[in-house]
């Protein structure tokens, strides 16, 4: 457990920063040649796989899983895309147990005091020690199992395997360097701005000069004719009785003791939690930690007391908000954070926030983001709403139950009748909306009904001879019985012509692009004219600004990929025949200004940071994908085929 946290020890070297997240692992998955899930043997009956000594369970497997889906789907994942997720689930833990088993082989192992030190300073500081004091074994399992859905021995050894393959990362990339003339070939890619002369052909342009023929047209209507079979969608005729909830015969009333039941059996959504409105100045300070740069927390420190005094002064809060506040959601609107709960801020905000009297300044507060100077404007006690303060809310409420309701049972009445006596007679009867449909197709809209899913289903999937049959509609209920049926049909050549014509002239257009904007290209560099050669071929064309890589130009859209080769070129040259979107460009360049190596100096630590991530993730890749193979070649990576497909299978089926 952490007990061993509560009492002081030394502390080995500083770990790199990073926490429960394995920076490579995903990095390298589309780099392993043939993928790592191939056919393997001589893994335990329970695992999915084993790499090395370590054995990857299907609770593992499935802890991943249901990681992965929080983070891709917060509200709740299609059922069906859990396979695929399993799938990756599998990979990542086999990638990160291959870079621990490696970790492992060269003494890279996490110890219980860099476990330690990492709970004492890492993302969970704040949680597990508020004030530097530890929460409580009880508090800390509860808090690992509601945030991470594990036990804490597992997040534990999670915690130091991760910390383990940062190590590995660390000596992998340790050599890696980025010299001077990178940082200036990088600062030169990036800011070297042109202009050009462009002229564009697009697909529509080419479209309208293209005018097939019937015959033309027929043959490629008979090439392409299984795209339209059964295009004509499938029709329906109807007949329904309306039953409106808002129009019944005799409206429902909610009476004093609807709303005092209701009331009674739902307190809790009235039960309201004690709040507190507050408004802060935040000056920042650097966290908490072995490194800490103490002049920087002290000078933090004293502009916070000269803020409060100033307040205390008679200052006004919004206006010194504005002035001094680090927080930028809060500054501009005088330090403003509205309404707040318990358990929504840090532990130390919160203390100083609920125990402050209504008016009163508090602070300086250090939190892990600096220095707070606080203000409640507000305190609400927890308390339940009066029925009389809820009543207007209740009453709409409990008229839309007793509408649905009687809507309900009248609809049960009239089903019964159609059956019986007709729906005609019905209708006259009960005085209710007959109403008989032309052919209309799903998803239609319908008198006296609109648009409703449960209406086209039943419409759709009965046949005329069904009985008729009470559904839920938007405004109440619909008596419905289908009249008649229009199959889904292929349509013939004259009644698709139009759409035909349309097809044919973009698909003839669009292999005709590149063709057309060689020929302009060509052109233009036999003449050194690229505006002559546009006019001639009635291509459109215009002139830039200037811009530099990855800016967006009319007509052509984003400077990359295949267009950012413009940058390569020099004053004069015109270009070969490049693609963007939906256009062919040929391109004449007109001016080239390289950036100022005096600015250099301004991104240069940017330049050189960004560089060394890039040169870094290569290097790393490289290692793990060697590293991959061998281990794949030797036999250290097993996969239980039969356990996988189960669990994949199983998983599906859910």
């Amino acid at each position: 457990m952490i007990r061993f946290l509560q009492t002081p020890g030394r502390l080995q070297k500083t770990l790199l920063v990073g926490f429960l997240a394995i920076v490579c692992i995903m990095m390298v998955v589309t780099l392993v040649p043939g993928g790592i899930l191939g056919d393997t043997f001589g893994v335990s009956e329970n695992s999915v796989a084993k790499v090395g000594s370590h054995d990857i369970t299907v609770q593992d497997v499935q802890q991943q899983t249901d990681s992965m889906l929080r983070q891709q789907f917060p509200r709740g994942a299609p059922p069906q895309l859990r396979p695929f997720f399993v799938q990756r689930a599998v990979q990542s833990l086999i990638l990160q147990n291959v870079m621990l088993t490696e970790a492992e082989r060269l003494g890279l192992g996490a110890t219980k005091e860099e476990l330690r030190y990492q709970l004492l300073h890492g993302p969970y500081a704040a949680r597990l020690f508020p004030d530097g004091n530890f929460i409580g074994e009880q508090a800390y399992e509860s808090l690992i199992s509601d945030n991470l859905h594990m036990s804490v021995a597992q997040f534990e050894a999670g915690v130091r395997k991760d910390l383990a393959v940062q190590k590995l990362r660390a000596a992998i990339e340790g050599g890696v360097t980025v010299s001077n003339a990178e940082i200036m070939a990088e600062y030169n890619r990036e800011n070297t701005q042109v202009k050009f002369d462009y002229a564009t052909i697009t697909v529509d342009s080419l479209a309208k000069q293209i005018n097939p023929t019937d015959t033309e047209l027929k043959a490629y209507y008979e090439t392409n004719k299984q795209q339209f079979v059964n295009s004509i969608p499938e029709q329906r005729k109807a007949r329904y009785l309306l039953v409106d909830e808002t129009k019944l015969p005799n409206p429902p009333q909610v009476t004093a003791d609807d709303l005092k039941t209701y009331y009674q059996s739902h307190q809790d959504e009235y039960r309201v939690p004690e709040s507190v409105t507050v408004r802060h100045i935040l000056i920042t300070a650097p966290a908490p930690g072995p490194n800490v740069d103490q002049k920087a927390v002290d000078a933090a420190r004293a502009k916070a007391e000269d803020v409060l005094k100033q307040l205390k002064a008679g200052g006004n809060f919004a206006a010194l908000a504005k002035k001094y506040s680090d927080d930028p959601g809060s500054k501009d609107k005088g330090g403003e954070l509205g309404e707040i709960t318990r358990g929504r801020t840090v532990p130390e905000f919160e203390q100083a926030a609920f125990s402050a009297k209504p008016g009163e300044l508090v602070g300086p507060v250090r939190t892990q983001f600096g220095f707070h100077i606080i203000q409640v404007e507000k305190h609400t006690m927890a308390h339940l709403k009066s029925l009389d303060e809820v009543k207007a809310q209740i009453e709409p409420i409990i008229l839309r139950q007793k509408e649905l309701a009687a809507a309900n049972t009248l609809a049960q009445a009239a089903q019964t009748a159609a059956r019986t006596d007709g729906m005609q007679k019905t209708a006259a009867s009960m005085k209710l909306q007959l109403v008989d449909t032309d052919f209309f197709g799903r998803g239609d809209a319908l008198l006296g009904i609109g648009t409703s899913q449960q209406f086209s289903d039943f419409v759709f999937n009965n046949d005329p001879k069904a009985q008729p049959t009470s559904v839920s509609v938007p405004n109440g209920f619909a008596i419905v019985q289908v009249t008649d049926v229009k199959p889904a049909a292929t349509p013939t050549f004259d009644q698709i012509k139009a759409k035909l014509t349309q097809m044919y002239k973009q698909d003839r257009a669009q292999s005709l692009l590149a063709q057309k904007t060689q020929e302009l290209s060509d052109k233009a560099r036999a003449g050194h004219n690229l505006k002559a050669a546009a006019k001639e071929m009635g291509a459109d064309f215009k002139t830039s600004d200037m811009v530099k890589p990855g800016d967006q130009v009319p007509g052509i859209g984003q400077l990359s990929g295949q267009l950012s080769s413009i940058f390569d070129m020099k004053p004069g040259d015109i270009s070969g025949a490049m693609q963007a979107d939906t256009s062919g460009v040929v391109v004449a360049l007109v001016d080239k200004q390289l950036p100022s190596e005096a600015d250099l100096a301004k991104s240069k630590d940017q330049i050189r940071q960004a560089l060394l991530g890039q040169k870094q993730d290569d290097v790393v890749n490289v290692y793990v994908s060697a590293l991959q193979a061998r281990m794949q070649k030797s036999g250290k990576i097993r996969i239980n085929n039969a356990k996988l497909a189960q669990l994949t299978q199983t998983t599906d089926n859910q």
